[in-house]
């Protein structure tokens, strides 16, 4: 019998909310972003560690929401008069007195502010006291590391955007035996897609996994 082939087409990636995967590990921050405009103040916090989807969702409401998206080194706080504003990665660095405009700005008619971080805001540093208080009593809502639910979920997309389908014991198997990450699982399934023109299957999945020296004691 001739050996199907793979053919490789791929699919353009998106972060629309259709595409994110829900499950336990981010309800919190799901129901959060929901909420709008009904965060205190007009701001929210999305928290939790890389990899996790923060990024993915904060686009999703920041479409949905007619949001302009600033840079965090250098926001242009006239673009945040009068509309929502998404800001990422505030903890890795942003202009205090920017931020402190822009917190307030959010809570003017039409505002809105939305921060991704990897730590919650009581831990930024900041100079300004103003600011400190007002950092300290922002909405927070964490997204935690990812569930089974949310990684099959990831996994499904990331093999629908390369025009795969796996037989259904692949994400069991690579559930129990993968890195537990959103990054993780998009890697997974770029090696399983290059590692040759025959079908995905768990054998594959088996071969590839244990080829990971990190891996090697789920095998023992």
């Amino acid at each position: 019998m001739t050996q199907q082939l793979r053919l490789r087409l791929r699919r353009p990636a998106t972060q629309s909310r259709a595409e994110f995967a829900e499950g336990p590990s981010n309800a919190q921050a799901t129901a959060a972003v929901d909420a709008w405009p009904s965060w205190p103040g007009g701001c929210a916090v999305l928290v939790g560690p890389e990899g996790v989807g923060k990024s993915h969702l904060a686009r999703t409401w920041a479409d949905a929401a007619g949001a302009v998206v600033l840079d965090r080194l250098d926001p242009e706080i006239a673009l945040a008069a009068g509309r929502p504003v998404l800001l990422e990665d505030v903890d890795q660095g942003a202009p205090d007195e920017a931020l402190f405009h822009l917190i307030n700005l959010a809570a003017q008619p039409g505002g809105g502010l939305l921060l991704t971080a990897r730590i919650a805001p009581t831990g930024w540093p900041t100079t300004l006291p103003d600011l400190r208080s007002r950092l300290n009593a922002l909405f927070v809502a964490e997204i935690e590391e990812p569930d089974d639910e949310v990684l099959e979920g990831v996994l499904r997309r990331f093999f629908r955007e390369r025009s795969i389908r796996p037989p259904k014991e692949v994400y069991p198997y690579l559930l129990r035996r993968m890195q537990r990450s959103i990054p993780g699982a998009r890697e997974i399934v770029r090696r399983l897609d290059e590692a040759g023109d025959g079908p995905i299957s768990r054998w594959l999945a088996r071969e590839i996994l244990e080829g990971d020296t990190q891996n090697l004691d789920l095998f023992e």
